[in-house]
């Protein structure tokens, strides 16, 4: 299976940022990219690790026990 390398914009327009967000994560070499000549190409499953590894789960309320007076 071939994978698919998306271009600064592509991934921008996929996290609803703006191009400075991904550009900064590759300058800041916190996500992983291939440069071909001058061009900049993220792989497709790069950024789905990304999304998942800053996926943020809600937590459960704890219920809180009322204290009799």
């Amino acid at each position: 299976m071939r994978e698919k390398y998306l271009s600064v914009s592509e991934v921008a327009e996929l996290l609803g940022t703006t191009e400075r967000f991904p550009r900064r994560l590759i300058a800041e070499r916190r996500i992983r990219f291939v440069k071909v000549g001058r061009h900049v190409r993220i792989p497709e499953s790069v950024v789905s690790a990304f999304i998942e590894a800053n996926t943020v789960e809600p937590i459960r309320p704890r219920r809180r026990v009322r204290r009799a007076a």
